[in-house]
């Protein structure tokens, strides 16, 4: 199936005990990863928003930096990988590390300031679109929207209809606004398409299961490498922003690799009073070599420190000091496996109680 689209029927709103019905049979999520260890170098997937918009330093990168990094992806001899061949050859181990490039939101700055840039140099990349935003003050229109599109080296995302935090509502909620979004992408170029971002990268298990009837990958926004055992729908990507995009930092981002692992475990990312802390593993590889050397660190309580981990095993546990705090937890790992250094990162949303 192309990235490109998935052909769709128009349809009603699908009831929510339908959905359910649907949520427990052959979830695409189910058939995704070859389950062993493969040495992959990995896609590492880098998330920009802004461009040339310093009043939001949380999404915006200057130009001049982000020439300057992908200056510095070139001089690593690192392969800026086209969005249809990432989907193609997902389970096939990279023998040198790819680059994803993805562009969250549409914003009207990216047309102006990058996608001149992109377009000259010919450079892939994903730009996941909200729909109700589009033609607003600040947002790209459809007409820009179709012009990017068009080219064979840019692929259009979906990145919902609203982009609030559909975390938050119902169920059947977030099931309406992904399908007005699937409605008006229809109207506007023809398909919708098969690629997904979560808004604010945030997910509950129901969300990500419903995705992976509906979608072909998805993406939030927890760091790390993506390697042929990364869950499809939950994929990791690196933000990049004024706060931190310097040329230092992004260096270190650009050197890391994948850190491979059979099982990450709570399945889901939402935590109420019921759930926080969570019960936190992941099972490992037999051939991951200096496992033992692994960090970890989470912000429970909205302290970053040094996670209290304990191996069974190959696998890793954390307890953690006390629950986390609203609105989002978070945990990164990180081993230096004779000097190559390898990541992953998980985030839960936390319900205000």
């Amino acid at each position: 199936m192309s990235v490109k689209h998935i052909f769709l029927p128009a349809a009603s709103i699908i009831k929510l005990f339908i959905v359910f019905f649907l949520l427990i049979t052959n979830s695409k999520a189910e058939d995704n990863n070859i389950k062993q260890y493969s040495n992959d170098e990995g896609v590492l997937s880098i998330m920009y928003h802004r461009f040339d918009e310093n009043k939001y330093p949380s999404t915006n990168i200057q130009m001049n930096i982000f020439l300057e990094q992908i200056q510095l992806i070139k001089d690593l001899n690192y392969d800026f990988i086209h969005p249809e061949n990432f989907e193609k050859n997902f389970n096939i181990p990279k023998k040198q590390k790819k680059i994803l490039i993805t562009i969250d939101d549409a914003f009207q700055s990216f047309y102006e300031v990058a996608w001149p840039f992109l377009k000259e140099n010919k450079i892939p990349f994903i730009l996941f679109v909200s729909t109700e935003p589009v033609g607003n003050k600040g947002y790209m229109t459809w007409d820009q929207i179709k012009e990017v599109e068009q080219e064979s080296f840019a692929i259009i995302g979906h990145h919902s209809h609203s982009h609030d935090y559909l975390i938050d509502v119902s169920n059947e909620d977030f099931i309406k606004d992904i399908e007005t979004a699937n409605k008006i992408f229809t109207e506007k170029i023809g398909y919708i398409p098969s690629l997904f971002s979560y808004p604010f990268g945030e997910y509950s298990e129901f969300m990500r299961q419903y995705i992976s009837k509906n979608f072909t990958y998805a993406f939030g926004q927890h760091s790390g490498v993506i390697d042929v055992n990364k869950e499809k729908f939950q994929l990791p990507r690196f933000p990049i922003n004024e706060n931190y995009g310097e040329l230092k930092r992004f260096t270190s981002i650009i050197k890391t690799y994948p850190l491979e692992y059979k099982k990450l475990l709570p399945l889901e990312k939402k935590l109420n009073k019921s759930n926080n802390p969570p019960l936190f593993s992941v099972e490992f590889f037999d051939n991951q070599k200096n496992i033992k050397n692994i960090n970890c660190y989470s912000n429970e309580g909205n302290k970053w420190e040094k996670s209290k981990i304990q191996f069974d095993g190959n696998t890793l546990n954390i307890k953690f000091r006390e629950a986390f705090l609203p609105r989002r937890g978070r945990i990164n790992c990180s081993l230096n496996d004779n000097g190559k250094w390898r990541w992953f990162g998980t985030q839960f949303i936390v319900e205000n109680n």
